[in-house]
């Protein structure tokens, strides 16, 4: 072979690996370009919303991609505060769950904000539900998801339209929810764990702990929530809006246990109010009359001992014609007045099997 064949050769023999790589360097930037075009195209198509999203950053080595600042909202919204504001949230294969035969994905979401105003929310009706924009995210990521996180989050209920406004949100949510996809601990008739905490309005503490099976299509868990503390006055544009009341000064708890089995919810909600007053000093006369009014009764009800105002509020049934249970109700206002006052822990007296009980009874 001569030395102008030989080297035509070689040139050849590495123009190809050559050629190949610089394809691979290609796609590998192109990829994050076409994953946002598409999720950009996706978020377009959910009915009644719209929605972007700025950046995406790709990881092959590590199998992961990561979404920044991805919102939706509402097409015909009356205010611009966006239904779901996601800063960072990374989408990844979970490499430990490859040890026991399966391929997961674990999402972590950094201080993602969901924004219900009720006025923006009431315009989609007819046009979009809930089921439309949480199947189309769910779409983003390609395989099952197995490990949940939530760093720093809020959730915030809106109504602009009442006088005064109502904000009711949930600051500084941390939350952890693991084997979604019942990788491990096959054998658990709820196999996944969800634990979360929070700061509620008036810096009320909130802890929520509990066990679930989401791979059923009405997810069966047992779950025991926890507010602690909350000033009574953060509540004031709430109780003022629906009873015409506010708080002076006081602190609110609130305690609850959900059981669901087999779409049959069985649980309870226990609120506390402690050491409230409520007639304020710069109320007019008719407003001071009813708060005096309201307040004989509370006076009346409340356990003097423990300067406590409390029930006990017992729900059951499918949860098609769930029922809240309105003489026990009543009856425990009276206990907890002139019997024994709650105590402010979560009393821990259900559980998943009062539910599968309820369940087998409505069968």
């Amino acid at each position: 072979m001569s030395m102008a064949k030989r080297k035509r050769y070689k040139k050849k023999r590495y123009m190809l690996p050559v050629a190949l790589i610089v394809l691979l360097i290609i796609i590998r930037l192109s990829l994050p370009y076409f994953i946002k075009n598409y999720v950009n195209n996706v978020l377009a198509d959910i009915p009644g919303y719209y929605g972007q999203v700025k950046d995406i950053d790709l990881s092959i080595i590590r199998g992961a991609y990561t979404i920044h600042d991805m919102y939706l909202n509402t097409v015909n919204a009356n205010t611009e505060i966006p239904f779901l504001d996601l800063k960072k949230t990374d989408i990844s294969i979970e490499w430990n769950a490859l040890f026991h035969g399966k391929i997961v994905s674990e999402i972590e979401m950094t201080e993602p904000t969901v924004i219900y105003v009720f006025e923006d929310q009431q315009d989609t009706t007819g046009q979009a539900n809930t089921e439309d924009w949480s199947k189309a995210l769910t779409g983003l990521v390609p395989i099952d998801i197995n490990q949940f996180t939530i760093k720093n989050g809020k959730f915030a209920f809106l109504q602009l339209q009442a006088d005064p406004n109502i904000d009711l949100h949930l600051s500084n949510v941390q939350l952890s929810a693991s084997n979604l996809r019942n990788v491990i601990e096959e054998s658990r008739t709820l196999p996944s764990n969800i634990h979360a905490t929070a700061t509620s309005i008036g810096n009320g503490n909130v802890v929520l702990d509990g066990d679930m099976n989401l791979v059923k299509e009405i997810p069966d868990m047992d779950v025991a929530f926890s507010l602690k503390n909350a000033n009574a006055k953060a509540l004031n544009d709430f109780t003022n809006h629906f009873a015409g009341i506010d708080f002076d000064e006081g602190s609110f708890d609130l305690f609850a246990e959900l059981a669901i089995a087999d779409g049959y919810l069985k649980g309870s909600f226990k609120p506390i109010l402690k050491n409230a007053k409520l007639i304020g000093k710069d109320d007019g006369f008719l407003k001071t009359l009813w708060e005096g009014f309201v307040g004989f009764f509370k006076f009346v009800l409340k356990n003097h001992k423990q300067d406590t105002l409390a029930t006990k509020i017992p729900v059951e049934g499918d949860l098609n014609n769930v029922k809240t249970k309105v003489w026990p109700t009543v009856t425990r206002i009276f206990r907890n007045a002139w019997i024994q006052a709650y105590k402010d822990v979560v009393d821990d007296d259900l559980n998943y099997q009062d539910a599968t009980e309820g369940a087998d009874k409505l069968k």
